[in-house]
């Protein structure tokens, strides 16, 4: 049997979706806005109704996937913190503008906000050193953050200065920038449902990396603290850089002597203050002499 005969045997028996999509031509009087005539994939207003929001939900969930799926991502660290600390050059010159405007409570924030720019350095260094360190193994492990400015940008524009791939999983916000510009643009995604995200962040990651932050940060730090104390997710090294703005922040003796969480639940995370303290943890944590055990399974 010749080649050409065989490809025409193992050849698809009906179009693919994406054949018939772009040959698809409406006759003139139903290609008005108001037809039914489209193809139901490929119409938005259809795909955006109310009743198609369990379809969207799983539409959400399967592209990320696959697309990590297609990039050989099995392994990441995910970096929380705040979308509102700045690179350090920016607080700078805040900070200059302000004292040249003689605004004292101005001056004020602009003096805070270069004080907290160090973590910006300190995430940019500590996603440089994830992908570096680990770009020789079997299975690197790839940066995740939100996508947004602040300490996602320092972990993605860390991974990217050290010449490794990440990902930003954005969320579609009322006041939302556009994705910081150092995420991989393949791996770049935009989500529309918080808890997809979240199992977005949860789902490879071999550890989480808190930076000190608002309610965002809270939210996805507790949620990960809750999954864990219940077991609903396997325990991974959860760090939170800075002690004092936590211990300031949280008071976990409280909750400990109170009786809201047990005396080894403070056990589940550890608080850090440089990238080397974080990533050292993490390579006696992971036993990176060899590779690193396959971590992701399928949401259930």
């Amino acid at each position: 049997m010749t080649r050409k005969r065989k490809q025409q045997l193992a050849a698809r028996n009906f179009p693919s979706a994406q054949e018939e999509a772009a040959k698809l031509k409406a006759p003139s009087r139903y290609a008005g806005p108001e037809s039914s005539y489209r193809l139901a994939f490929t119409d938005t207003a259809f795909l955006l109704q109310e009743d198609l929001r369990p379809v969207r939900m799983q539409l959400e969930l399967l592209k990320p996937e696959m697309v990590q799926r297609e990039h050989g991502i099995e392994a990441t660290i995910v970096i929380f913190g705040s979308a509102r600390i700045l690179a350090p050059e920016v607080a700078q010159a805040r900070l200059r503008e302000a004292e040249a405007h003689g605004d004292a409570q101005a001056i004020t924030r602009a003096r805070h906000a270069v004080t907290m720019s160090r973590h910006y350095d300190e995430a940019r260094r500590f996603a440089a050193l994830v992908t570096q360190a680990s770009s020789s193994l079997e299975q690197p492990i790839v940066v995740v953050t939100g996508g947004g400015p602040g300490v996602m940008e320092a972990g993605n524009r860390g991974a990217h200065e050290a010449g490794g791939a990440s990902i930003g999983l954005n969320i579609v916000l009322p006041h939302e920038e556009q994705p910081n510009p150092y995420i991989t643009p393949q791996l770049c995604f935009q989500f529309h449902y918080f808890a997809l995200r979240k199992m977005h962040f949860l789902m490879r990651s071999v550890a989480l990396v808190c930076f000190p932050g608002g309610f965002g940060t809270l939210d996805e730090l507790f949620e990960v603290l809750t999954l864990t104390q219940t077991g609903k997710v396997r325990k991974r090294p959860i760090l939170l850089f800075d002690r004092q703005f936590w211990v300031s922040l949280i008071n976990f003796d409280h909750l400990v002597h109170t009786g809201m969480i047990s005396a080894h639940d403070v056990k589940l995370f550890h608080f850090v203050e440089t990238a080397e303290e974080a990533w050292d943890l993490l390579r006696h944590e992971f036993g990176l002499d060899g590779t690193l055990e396959q971590t992701h399974a399928p949401a259930g």
